[in-house]
């Protein structure tokens, strides 16, 4: 008896690494050398790839492929149908995997419903790409970013909701956490 649990609709290849807790749901493939940490959830119709990793309690939504080459730290949530690349200038008749670049998404960020990230990005850690957005750079610690291309349009505490600074300091209002300008960026005190 395994440790996780994967729905029997789904293929988890021989050599792929589930960590405890984690569960697969309905028509979803793990491939062969694919990591992904204890307690996910990995739902409808995902597929990760062979050199794409996971860590400790990420979801991933239905209908997102989570391709060679991404790597998702710890507490990352992919919404439903977003979408990750990993070739720049993909076509159909040249083979480029070779070519992969590195997409990293830092823990505690969020990627809204049919958001794309364009590969060799990096992700901050706790922020928020609001749905339907293109990240084509990247994205700094606590921005919240949307739109096309997706740009900084505020900042967001740890919990997820919206800051509004004042001056260099503020407080969220949901959960108390504080923060401050530091470098141009804000980051938690």
């Amino acid at each position: 008896m395994s440790d996780y649990f994967v729905h029997k609709s789904s293929y988890a290849d021989e050599g792929c690494v589930i960590g405890k807790g984690t569960k697969i749901w309905h028509f979803s493939h793990i491939q062969t050398g694919a990591m992904i940490g204890k307690r996910c959830s990995i739902g409808q119709n995902v597929n990760i790839s062979s050199r794409a990793i996971l860590g400790d309690d990420c979801k991933i939504q239905n209908n997102v492929s989570i391709y060679d080459d991404v790597v998702l730290e710890d507490n990352v949530f992919c919404g439903p149908s977003m979408v990750f690349t990993n070739v720049i200038n993909p076509r159909a008749f040249i083979e480029r995997k070779h070519e992969y670049k590195r997409t990293l998404v830092r823990e505690g960020a969020t990627i809204g419903a049919n958001a794309t990230v364009v590969c060799g990005n990096t992700i901050g850690r706790f922020a928020l790409v609001g749905a339907g957005a293109v990240v084509t750079k990247d994205v700094p610690d606590y921005a919240l970013v949307f739109g096309s291309p997706a740009r900084v349009m505020g900042w967001v505490c740890e919990c997820g909701v919206k800051l509004n600074f004042e001056a260099n300091a503020t407080v969220c209002a949901e959960c108390g956490k504080t923060y401050e300008t530091r470098g141009g960026i804000r980051v938690p005190t």
